[in-house]
């Protein structure tokens, strides 16, 4: 059996991508309150939804991957780190469909670094990305 990229059509893998980048956009002002002017993660979003738009080439969009995983590492924050590491995963599933899972998982991570007094908060997160994952993507989203 394939990777879920290799049996993925085009548009399916925009649609992941644009989902991914929702996710990502949802926890970045974690990353932007920590990390003000650093605009990498902020970057990295745009760049997966221009990829998903047709607007851009993967390899452009792996750049602004790249650019905001350093961002990540360059901040002590968990929740900041997190939300960087979301976006930077949501762009690089733009080169492979898996990486939109992890963009998922690090967005609820984020969240949950964040809300320490709220011990639901991640599981909230994950309801709602649920609820926003096409039908047809949810074992490609959420990988048992």
């Amino acid at each position: 059996m394939g990777s879920p990229s290799l049996r993925m059509g085009v548009d399916d893998h925009r649609s992941l991508t644009r989902w991914a980048a929702d996710c990502a956009d949802h926890v970045l002002g974690l990353f932007e309150q920590e990390c003000p002017g650093d605009n990498r993660p902020r970057e990295a979003v745009e760049a997966a939804r221009a990829w998903a738009r047709g607007e851009i080439a993967a390899g452009e969009v792996r750049t602004a991957a790249l650019a905001a995983h350093d961002a990540a590492r360059r901040t002590a924050d968990p929740a900041a780190r997190a939300a960087a590491q979301a976006a930077s995963h949501a762009a690089a599933t733009a080169h492979a469909a898996g990486h939109a899972a992890h963009a998922a998982t690090y967005a609820v991570t984020a969240v949950s670094s964040s809300a320490v007094s709220d011990p639901a908060a991640a599981a909230r997160e994950r309801r709602r990305q649920r609820r926003q994952v096409p039908e047809n993507l949810v074992r490609v989203a959420f990988p048992a």
